[in-house]
């Protein structure tokens, strides 16, 4: 087997696209693409071939149920304070205040637009520096 990261692909349920597009892309700044896979509409993520990480989408559809309960998927977020302030403006709940993990940088978790636990991630600023 070829060594790698082993998660290549994550889906994030959601009940409302439009909603959960708005969501994160305030909270990420990402551009989303839409797609429809089996019937399911989706809006993935941009990925960037070469660099570390998973590729990712929301999708809505009959088998995708948000939940605070499963998964927590962390998210990469230069400053996580401002991360807070943009998901708590746009209703989102923290479950997890932040917490400093030294080296490791912080983490907090919060409640997307459909009821998901999202985590947040920031590096610690060496950690920022040095090419991964």
């Amino acid at each position: 087997m070829t060594p790698g990261n082993p998660i290549r692909h994550v889906e994030i349920p959601v009940t409302d696209l439009d909603r959960a597009v708005d969501f994160y892309a305030a909270l990420f700044g990402h551009d989303f693409e839409r797609v429809e896979v089996d019937g399911y509409p989706m809006a993935l993520f941009p990925t960037h071939e070469g660099h570390p990480g998973a590729s990712a989408a929301l999708v809505m559809g009959d088998i995708y149920r948000p939940t605070r309960d499963g998964a927590v998927v962390y998210h990469h977020v230069p400053d996580i304070q401002r991360a807070l302030a943009v998901a708590t403006d746009r209703g989102a709940a923290i479950l997890f205040p932040v917490k400093d993990l030294g080296d490791l940088g912080c983490v907090a978790e919060i409640e997307d637009s459909e009821g998901n636990r999202l985590a947040l991630h920031q590096p610690a600023p060496a950690a920022m520096k040095e090419p991964i």
